[in-house]
């Protein structure tokens, strides 16, 4: 009788991540775990279950542009998955923007939504791409106490009922480039009436289907650079449904994310409203990108959840060489060092939620204060390259069925790949890390962080990780100081402190959280995670002649 290998299945995606029942476990009051942990159960077993089930089925679905109707008129459609339109409903119902901004659970407001985030993401088709735009749309305007608006739109973004829930774009790259916003060529003009309006062309919009969206301008007579910009609302349809002077040039035919509408805009006289100062947009627009860089880490830890979650399930599945594969000493290993990179990444992703969290309930210390502002950075592009890597790993345990598309395992990679690239690439975000840290006492507050998690560690076991999660610090120390006496050398290693930085939190972070739950007997998994982090190494500081590159490039 011929064989057919059994695919890998999956479980309620709560229960199976021991990672984050016992962070919710260590951060959450008894009152609000309870309460937390069982709303997150249930929707664990939608992710690992039905959504998942409806998420293969409609596999081959992409958005479709359709520009005219039958009659010759501009309509610029774009009809959505049938996942999206589910994950609609969905999203808003259960509150996966709404719940961070909720006062039910203070503090822990933000816990409660990227612990959701966290388990139903991978199963919505990257549809937490228009929430966390809209997440970041919200919190804009409500630092910037544009009353109108706030009174408007900040209800829509927020609401629980799907009829009346908005999402939100946000409109920044043009073709000049996405990174060097100042380049930005939109020029916003006055008509008669006093009306703002845009013209330009916006050249990758994400999630272009959006009610709304935050963009940025250049009010005419402005001067050039980032400083001349003004921050805007777009209203993009009128009642009827007619997009607002805007056109939809073509979807973009992208490498991943293919479920997200990303779309080249054109802006011709597009009616938009200042949403605060006709200057010093980029400085306006800040609290979006923090939020957005925020969702970027958590979906990339889970990401990496679900990745791991469908590998170690076909090991114990697929039997070669006489036994299960999950009986293999190399195959062990393998999806051992994955784990231990994704424990890393769970904790760093989760502690700037935790921060994001008291810093919007108004009970951050100074230091955390300044120690959110550096760890956001850190956090992406640390986690966003980890995402990839574990993606192609976990495609390379499941050998070459892994690479067949209708197994699912492909677009885990693809979509993986846009984690370091959007909301700035790993280079963009090192360098956005100096300048967190330039400001007074930051670095101090990031180093101090990580050494109260390994003053913690009284275990013999955790000696030797939190040896070298310390030696790493210092390491970034020494560089840090010494970073300003040559400018283009400290270019040039900002990626490798960054990273190293990054990766030093996250073995800080695994040891303290290892010494807690050997501590309230949940366990030695999270100690010998700390053991194997910190073999994959940690510190990536060294003193590369910049001479050396240029003779390469």
């Amino acid at each position: 009788m011929a064989f057919f290998q059994e695919p890998p299945q999956l479980g309620n995606q709560f229960d199976d991540d021991p990672m984050l029942g016992d962070h919710l476990a260590r951060v959450l009051p008894p009152p609000a775990l309870a309460a937390i942990a069982a709303e997150v159960r249930e929707l664990g077993a939608l992710a690992g279950g039905s959504l998942h089930a409806m998420q293969r089925a409609d596999r081959e679905n992409v958005p479709v542009h359709t520009p005219w109707d039958a009659w010759g008129n501009r309509i610029d459609h774009i009809e959505v998955t049938a996942v999206w339109k589910h994950a609609a409903r969905l999203s808003a119902e259960r509150g996966l923007v709404a719940a961070g901004y909720e006062p039910t659970w203070g503090e822990h407001a933000r816990t409660h939504q990227f612990a959701m985030v966290q388990v139903v993401g991978p199963s919505l088709d990257i549809y937490g791409c228009p929430l966390a735009m809209t997440d970041g749309a919200a919190r804009t305007l409500l630092d910037s106490g544009n009353r109108a608006l706030i009174d408007r739109v900040v209800p829509r973004l927020l609401s629980r009922d799907p009829e009346r829930a908005w999402t939100s774009g946000q409109w920044m790259t043009e073709r000049t480039g996405g990174s060097d916003v100042g380049l930005t060529e939109t020029v916003a003009r006055r008509d008669a009436d006093g009306q703002w309006r845009l013209t330009g062309t916006k050249w990758f919009t994400s999630a272009t289907t959006a009610e709304v969206a935050l963009t940025l301008g250049r009010p005419e007579g402005n001067p050039p650079g980032s400083k001349g910009l003004a921050l805007f609302f777009v209203q993009v349809r009128d009642e009827h449904g007619r997009l607002r002077g805007i056109t939809v040039n073509r979807l973009k035919d992208k490498l991943g994310t293919r479920k997200v509408p990303t779309a080249e805009l054109t802006l011709d006289g597009a009616p938009v409203e200042l949403v605060i100062g006709e200057t010093e947009g980029v400085r306006h627009i800040t609290p979006m990108l923090s939020i957005t860089r925020t969702w970027n880490a958590v979906s990339a830890v889970s990401g990496m959840r679900r990745a791991l979650a469908l590998a170690r399930d076909f090991a114990g599945r697929r039997r070669a060489f006489g036994a299960l594969l999950v009986e293999k000493a190399l195959h062990v290993d393998t999806l051992a060092g994955l784990e231990a990179e994704y424990a890393g990444a769970f904790l760093l992703a989760h502690r700037a939620v935790t921060l994001l969290g008291r810093r919007e309930a108004g009970v951050a210390t100074e230091a955390e204060e300044l120690l959110a502002r550096a760890l956001t950075p850190i956090a992406k592009l640390t986690t966003g390259k980890q995402a990839v890597a574990i993606a192609s790993e976990a495609i390379e345990c499941c050998g070459g069925a892994g690479y067949v598309e209708d197994t699912g395992l492909p677009a885990l990679l693809r979509d993986a790949q846009v984690l370091p690239i959007w909301e700035g690439t790993t280079n963009v975000l090192s360098l956005d890390t100096l300048r967190a840290l330039a400001k007074g006492g930051t670095f101090e507050a990031v180093a101090a962080d990580a050494r109260a998690e390994l003053a913690t560690a009284r275990d013999p076991g955790l000696a030797a990780p939190a040896q070298a999660a310390a030696r790493a610090l210092d390491s970034a120390t020494r560089w840090i100081a010494g970073a300003m006496t040559d400018v283009t050398r400290t270019e040039s290693g900002a990626r490798r402190f960054a990273l190293t930085l990054g990766r030093s939190l996250e073995l800080s972070y695994l040891v303290g959280h290892a010494q807690w739950c050997l501590d309230h007997d949940r366990g030695p998994r999270a100690a010998a995670a700390a053991r194997r982090f910190a073999l994959h190494g940690v510190d990536l500081v060294t003193d590369i002649d910049p001479a050396d590159s240029r003779l390469l490039v």
